[in-house]
């Protein structure tokens, strides 16, 4: 996928969901892997031409892995003049050695978006955007159908009153498949997920089963996306959740 592409698919989002507006300030949650890198080249190149103007910081919550190494991703912000922000924490140590969390993934995430939104408010952020693509969003429906009864997924934009922050996912319309084409083409500074958990979570099963649904029922990832927007005015309609 080239740029121009990407960059089309993320304004249509924008747009559609009025995900901007004039004097923003947002930060680009970066966790060193393809989705959150690609979201802020788009970002950084929606700067140049969209009409409304906003101000971009990107962020990386460092978990406490010895190995990771945010350097890559220093230099890229660098290259892109996008200032970077590099917070540490000890959400490793606490989620994996002191808690030893059989299902870590809640807490470490939980702590991790805690992390986060105390530092772009320091920073001055009244909005975050994370890089949520299609798949995320159709698999996030289906584990809530499957493991929790219910039909809800990623909103593509969420006010959280009780930070005064505004969560927009501009690549919604964005295929993980074009995400990789993107990463390679681009030769993104990807990191490896330092996280031992990494690959054995119940994302990575759903993903998996909805491969196998598309292949055998061609078009139907696509068809599970157009009725999730087909309710986004009733499930959106709760726009206030807890940070």
């Amino acid at each position: 996928m080239k740029l121009q592409r990407l960059l089309s698919y993320t304004r249509q989002a924008i747009d559609t969901y009025e995900m901007i507006e004039e004097g923003d300030k947002i930060a680009v949650g970066i966790s060193g892997g393809k989705d959150s890198l690609t979201l802020l080249y788009a970002l950084q190149g929606l700067q140049h031409f969209y009409p409304k103007k906003f101000e971009l910081v990107a962020i990386t919550v460092d978990l406490g892995f010895p190995e990771f190494d945010t350097s890559k991703i220093a230099k890229l912000c660098e290259e892109l003049n996008v200032p970077y922000e590099v917070v540490s924490t000890e959400i490793a140590k606490i989620v994996f050695q002191e808690r030893k969390e059989k299902h870590p993934c809640s807490l470490c995430a939980k702590m991790r978006k805690g992390a986060l939104n105390q530092a772009v408010k320091k920073l001055g952020v009244n909005k975050i955007a994370y890089a949520h693509h299609k798949d995320d969003i159709v698999e996030t429906m289906l584990m809530s159908l499957i493991f929790e009864g219910r039909f809800h997924t990623f909103s593509p934009k969420t006010y959280l009153e009780d930070m005064d922050l505004t969560v927009i996912r501009p690549m919604m319309y964005v295929l993980e498949a074009d995400v990789i084409g993107f990463m390679h083409k681009y030769e993104l500074p990807v990191l490896k997920n330092p996280c031992p958990a990494d690959g054995y979570t119940k994302r990575e099963y759903v993903k998996e089963r909805l491969r196998q649904l598309n292949r055998e029922h061609p078009g139907c990832k696509e068809r599970m996306f157009t009725a999730i927007e087909r309710t986004l005015p009733d499930y959106q309609s709760d726009k206030v959740s807890k940070a």
